[in-house]
C-alpha cells in the first residue's frame, strides 16, 4: 500500500484512510475518498506524532502505524537457520563459535515468538554488529564512553537516559552480552522480564553467561518489534539498526549479515509446531 496527494482517484483506500485519520485524532475533513491537501496534512500531523518520516506519504510504515496493515503472521524459519548458513552471514567467525551459540540464540526467540524470517535475521545481524565473534562480550573502552584521562566508562556515569545514577555505574553497567545491553534501566526491565528479577543489578557480569544474553537479545528485540517489522517492511536496515544502537555503529556489517540470511534462510514458512 503506498497512498499519497494526487496519486490516486476516490476510493476505499483513501476513505479507509481518512476515517483511520479521524479515529486517531487528525481530522482529514469529509470521507470523500479523495486524498487532497486536506488529507496530506493530517498525515503529516499523524506521522509527526508518531516519530515517523513527516512525507505525507503513506507506506507501510505509517499504514501499520495507522492499523491499515496487519503484521504478517508470525512463521517459523528456525529449522532452515543452519550452521552453514549463519556461518556464511559470519565469514570471519570461527565456526566452533556459532556451533555452540547458535541453538542458544535461537532457542531464546521460540517463547517471545520472534521466529519470523525477518526478526531471526534482525538477531542475527544485531549479533554480527554487537558481537562478531558470535560469543557475549564486554563492551570496550572508547571515546564514546570514557573521557580522555578518566576512568573507565565515565561518561555512562550520569546518562540518565540509561538510568545510571553516578560514580561507577558507568562501568558496572555497560554494553555486555550479544546485544550490548547498556545502563542500568536496561538491566534491570530485561532482567525482570526475561525472569530474573533484579539479579543484573546485583550480578551485571551475568549478562555474559551465553544463556542469558541470549535471553536478553529476545526480549529487547521484542520491546521494540513493532517498529523493527515496520522498518524490515519498508527495506530500512538503517533505521532498524538505529532501534537497537540509537545510531549507525555496526551498520555496515549489520547490512551485510542481513542481506546475505534474505538469500539463504527462506520466508513465508509455515508454522512449525
Amino acid at each position: 500500500m503506498v497512498l499519497r496527494e494526487g496519486s490516486c482517484g476516490p476510493g476505499p483506500a483513501v476513505v479507509a484512510l481518512q476515517e483511520r485519520l479521524r479515529a486517531r485524532g487528525f481530522p482529514p475533513g469529509p470521507p470523500d475518498g479523495v486524498f487532497g491537501p486536506a488529507t496530506g496534512a493530517a498525515v503529516l500531523g499523524f506521522q509527526r506524532s508518531q516519530g515517523l518520516v513527516a512525507d505525507g506519504i503513506v507506506g507501510p510504515r505509517t499504514a501499520l502505524a495507522l492499523g491499515l496493515l496487519d503484521l504478517p503472521e508470525t512463521t517459523s524459519v528456525l529449522a532452515h537457520v543452519t550452521l552453514s548458513a549463519v556461518s556464511r552471514m559470519f565469514p570471519v567467525t570461527p565456526i566452533d563459535n556459532i556451533r555452540v551459540n547458535l541453538p542458544v540464540v535461537l532457542n531464546a526467540l521460540v517463547a517471545p515468538a520472534l521466529t519470523g524470517q525477518k526478526m531471526v535475521l534482525m538477531a542475527l545481524a544485531t549479533i554480527r554488529a554487537e558481537s562478531e565473534s558470535f560469543q557475549p562480550i564486554d563492551e570496550g573502552p572508547s571515546r564514546w564512553n570514557t573521557s580522555p584521562g578518566g576512568r573507565l566508562f565515565d561518561l555512562y556515569d550520569n546518562r540518565a537516559d540509561l538510568g545510571n545514577r553516578g560514580p561507577d555505574d558507568g562501568q558496572r553497567f555497560r554494553g555486555r552480552g550479544f546485544v550490548q545491553l547498556t545502563g542500568r534501566a536496561n538491566y534491570l526491565a530485561h532482567g525482570r522480564a526475561i525472569g530474573l528479577g533484579d539479579r543484573l543489578i546485583e550480578e551485571p557480569e551475568a549478562a555474559n553467561d551465553a544463556a542469558i544474553a541470549a535471553r536478553l537479545l529476545a526480549s529487547f528485540l521484542k520491546s521494540k518489534e513493532r517498529w523493527i517489522e515496520e522498518a524490515l517492511i519498508e527495506g530500512d536496515l538503517r533505521h532498524a539498526r538505529r532501534l537497537v544502537n540509537g545510531g549507525s555503529h555496526g551498520l555496515d556489517r549489520f547490512t551485510d549479515a542481513y542481506r546475505i540470511g534474505e538469500r539463504l534462510i527462506p520466508d513465508e514458512l509455515a508454522v512449525t509446531s
